[in-house]
């Protein structure tokens, strides 16, 4: 696809900079260190399973799970113009 002065695969070389760079904003932003055997929160103990997967979790699954659903309530999930006009 001839994009004027842009030199051929400009366009997706751009594309594919934004997003490793997304990649590594948001693995820069997961915690790291050792993990709580309690949650912070509610003092429930985090399971070894999710201490392993998860290197320096603090939180319980039911904790982390309220906190990123308070965080998501602000985003327009249905995507329609009608929606975003509210």
């Amino acid at each position: 696809m001839a994009t004027g002065w842009a030199p051929e695969g400009a366009v997706q070389d751009q594309i594919d900079s934004t997003v490793d760079s997304a990649v590594q904003h948001a693995r820069s932003r997961l915690p790291a260190g050792d993990s709580l055997t309690h949650c912070e929160e509610c003092e429930a103990p985090i399971p070894e399973a999710r201490r392993a997967a998860l290197p320096g979790v603090r939180l319980c699954t039911l904790c982390q799970g309220e906190r990123d659903e308070a965080r998501s309530e602000g985003y327009n999930r249905r995507g329609s113009k009608d929606s975003q006009l509210r």
